[in-house]
């Protein structure tokens, strides 16, 4: 099956780099986004996020007239919503960006075109998908009601991709699509193999969208135990790095390294989709959850630790002690701040010492919001030297690249274990 126009609804972290991939491979691309920065900026050749050599590919795509973006949907061959979706305040899943994408689209849609929500979705997501779309155009038959004889095609396809080597693992990994009919599968697998190398390995919709919570989750109960046996060698006065060092060199266990906690879109909320819907099942994760969840809050007392120690052993006072937060985005080396556990903590730290707080992070030129109400300026690394208490939350290259000395009377609180001491 070929696809004349291709849509992708959202040009977030994962909407842009498929859509410029697709482009890259000499298809009519249409973005559909509501951020009107993000659409301006895109037609300009543009990239409003960070991520290696999207750049590069966005601005061929737009030069050679393959990727275009625009506010208002357009009718296009195949459509894939790429929008965020968040919990609620009770850790319920929010589909109302799915929901606003399936109405913009739906008015557009023609006989013959294909659905696919890429978005991370609890399960039964895509079918109320397909009810919305429905009951927003009831001239039109979807698989729900009439199978394989559909007007429509409504298919699952999560994306499983690491910030920082998006373009390539878009290309290479498997993808696992699941239609809502063996038919909607066959037509989702032929746009997905436009550019995917790997294998689609073809399943059904509410199977898709377990596979990918399930994925998020194992690795979120991973890390929840380093982040728990971090919390126990710290009581124990142990040395947690160098436990996991001696205790990985066993030829079955690989554990991970602990953090301030868990950030980004996907395994700070996905595992909650699970827990919501399947609460008396799965205990499991939700504790993991709430391990990691309690993480930053540890991580504020350990700082609060280091600033009592100063402030004892020098006579200075509290209010004196300037502290440099250094990192904000939810991992190494990218710009991504959604759910991140070190903007949270750079947060509480700034509110609980006003106007003692500075932080680093050299992948944004912007404060963010609620630092920016806490009055946390963002420094460079050799400004942030002289602060009297130094916090790593994320082990940038930019930040870690280099021995740091400390200074009589400075405090170290070093997160990831990266940094190197002389």
């Amino acid at each position: 099956m070929t696809f004349g126009t291709i849509a992708v609804v959202g040009l977030g972290y994962i909407g842009l780099p498929t859509a410029a991939v697709f482009a890259s491979r000499k298809q009519k691309v249409i973005g559909v986004e509501v951020n009107t920065y993000a659409v301006e900026t895109i037609n300009r050749g543009e990239v409003h996020i960070v991520e290696p050599d999207l750049d590069m590919l966005v601005h061929a795509a737009v030069t050679e007239g393959y990727l275009r973006a625009t506010s208002v949907a357009e009718p296009a061959d195949a459509f894939l919503i790429a929008v965020p979706t968040p919990f609620k305040a009770n850790h319920e899943p929010d589909l109302s960006f799915i929901e606003s994408a399936s109405k913009a689209i739906a008015s557009v849609l023609k006989p013959g075109d294909l659905v696919v929500l890429e978005s991370t979705s609890p399960v039964g997501a895509t079918e109320q998908m397909a009810t919305w779309l429905a009951q927003a155009r009831p001239d039109l038959t979807f698989p729900q009601a009439a199978g394989e004889a559909s007007d429509i095609r409504i298919a699952h396809c999560p994306e499983r991709v690491l910030p920082g080597h998006v373009l390539s693992e878009l290309v290479h990994n498997d993808r696992v699509i699941g239609g809502m009919t063996p038919r909607c599968s066959e037509v989702a697998t032929s746009l997905y193999k436009i550019f995917v190398e790997g294998e689609c390995v073809i399943t059904n919709a509410r199977t898709a969208e377990m596979c990918k919570l399930t994925e998020n989750s194992f690795r979120d109960v991973n890390i929840a135990f380093a982040n728990e046996l971090s919390m126990v060698c710290d009581k124990l006065d142990v040395d947690v790095w160098e436990l996991i060092r001696l205790a990985n060199r066993h030829p079955r266990v690989n554990i991970l390294q602990p953090g301030p906690g868990v950030g980004g879109h996907c395994i700070a909320v996905d595992p909650w989709f699970i827990v919501s819907q399947a609460p008396e099942q799965s205990r499991l994760i939700r504790t993991a959850r709430e391990v990691n969840d309690s993480k930053p809050a540890w991580v504020l007392a350990k700082v609060r630790s280091l600033i009592d120690d100063l402030t004892t052993s020098t006579g200075k006072s509290r209010r004196s002690v300037r502290i440099a937060c250094l990192g904000l985005a939810f991992k190494a080396n990218i710009d991504d701040l959604r759910e991140s556990p070190a903007l949270t903590i750079t947060g509480a730290i700034a509110r609980e010492f006003p106007g003692q707080v500075m932080a680093v992070e050299p992948h944004i030129d912007v404060v963010p919001a609620d630092l920016r109400q806490a009055d946390v300026p963002l420094v460079g690394m050799t400004e942030a030297l002289l602060a009297d208490v130094l916090v790593l939350l994320v082990d940038h290259r930019d930040l870690t690249a280099q021995p740091l000395c400390l200074r009589e009377n400075q405090r170290l609180l070093d997160t990831r274990g990266a940094l190197q001491l002389r």
